[in-house]
């Protein structure tokens, strides 16, 4: 098969990595890829939601399945364009993409269907949200509606925060047209956990659950980032939990799009908070996570590249997924200054000397120059270890870590910890 990946980050390295070690692939390409991507596939400079390049160059490349990483071109309408074109593409439509593409639209199909999240109310008028958190309970998540590259999420513990996040989104426009509508919702008590579904649109098989660290400090402190490292399994997600979430969430997720003529093929990301009265959904992203595909996809033992076509030709139906009975664990390395101003093209070293069978570099923000491999982006690498132990694979990450240098370089110090606390 021709395999054609769309995105350039850590998450479609991780993508790009699991799809080579199929047999049934022939040849990956990558738009645009980045330089540790370049050692696995081919990659093309096009962007990845240029959706009429993408697609003239699918057609000529006769490409058997597309596999964009990134959620953009989805809600966009990429799925729809190339199949179109009788491309096939894992990954929703753009009326199913909705779910990430419009927070209020995941809110009242989440109501439709009985599924467990928080109260909220949404606006689209500002004076209106202004007045509200005036009188509103505290602390309480206020979002914008659209994509904001995970950093549309302000959980304001004041109405002066509350007052600020509504400016930026609504006023200052720093999100541009995501935040013209704003979800305010109450603030879940809890753990945050991440779950992945593969659906064909009617069936589903489950990966190996995962836990994020969004926040840019140690302890969860400072501004939500796109995520600064995660560890797979969550041992937070036992059995019994897993069961009724897979009953009561992600059942309901799929039955609901096919009852509402959006049949939803691909990867269901749904991010929970397991608060005291059980798990609830705070999101639903229609794509892989990042940085949780740096940690899933080295513990998923099936091929990938089959489970994908199974989705695709609606064929999920008695597919048993195969998991590797390891830990694994990432630490994103990210700019100085992520996630607000940073500077790029600070030079990488260390890179080459990493030769532990255990530890994989998943490339995200680098580009290559003359002086060989350069920062180009705010989160720049993620550093993913495989073991036994995950204490063993922790070591291993942050040894790892500590080779690969560049000016300002910044990490959280203390990814991994809450496993321990539920691993006693």
């Amino acid at each position: 098969m021709k395999i054609f990946v769309i995105g350039g980050g850590a998450r479609e390295h991780a993508l790009v990595w699991k799809i080579k070690q199929s047999p049934l692939v022939e040849k990956i390409w990558c738009a645009p890829g980045n330089p540790g991507i370049a050692q696995l596939a081919e990659c093309v400079d096009i962007a990845a939601d240029d959706i009429p390049a993408l697609l003239k160059f699918a057609k000529e490349q006769a490409i058997d399945l597309t596999v964009p990483g990134p959620e953009a071109p989805l809600v966009k309408g990429l799925a729809d364009e190339f199949e179109a074109h009788g491309l096939s593409v894992f990954g929703p439509s753009m009326d199913a993409a909705e779910l990430e593409g419009s927070k209020s639209f995941a809110k009242y199909f989440m109501d439709k269907y009985k599924i467990p999240t928080a109260d909220c109310i949404v606006f689209q008028d500002y004076d209106e949200a202004l007045e509200y958190v005036r009188q509103a309970d505290y602390p309480c998540v206020v979002k914008a509606d659209g994509l904001a590259a995970g950093k549309g999420v302000v959980v304001a513990h004041s109405v002066q925060e509350a007052e600020e996040a509504l400016q930026r989104m609504m006023v200052s426009k720093e999100f541009g047209e995501a935040g013209g509508k704003v979800v305010i919702e109450e603030f879940l008590e809890g753990e945050e956990v991440s779950v992945f579904a593969v659906s064909d649109g009617d069936n589903f098989v489950m990966l190996v659950p995962a836990q994020d660290h969004k926040a840019v400090y140690d302890n969860d402190e400072g501004p939500n980032t796109g995520g600064m490292g995660a560890y797979a399994p969550a041992p937070l997600m036992n059995r019994d939990l897993l069961k009724s979430v897979k009953r009561e969430i992600v059942e309901p997720s799929i039955r609901g799009m096919s009852l509402e003529n959006r049949p939803y093929i691909g990867v269901l990301y749904v991010g929970l908070m397991i608060t005291p009265k059980g798990a609830k959904v705070l999101e639903y992203n229609c794509r892989f996570g990042d940085p949780e595909t740096q940690v899933v996809l080295p513990l998923l033992a099936s091929d990938l590249v089959d489970l994908m076509q199974k989705a695709v030709t609606r064929q999920i139906i008695d597919y048993q997924v195969e998991l590797r009975k390891k830990w694994a664990l990432t630490v994103v390395v990210a700019s100085g200054g992520y996630p607000g101003t940073y500077e790029t093209g600070k030079k990488i070293s260390g890179l080459d000397e990493i030769n532990d069978p255990d530890i994989i570099v998943f490339h995200s923000g680098t580009k290559m120059s003359d002086e060989g491999v350069v920062t180009s982006g705010g989160r720049v690498i993620s550093v993913t270890a495989l073991h036994e132990d995950l204490r063993t694979a922790r070591e291993k990450v942050y040894a790892t870590v500590q080779k690969i240098t560049f000016d300002g370089a910044h990490y959280r110090k203390d990814i991994g910890y809450k496993a321990f606390r539920h691993l006693r």
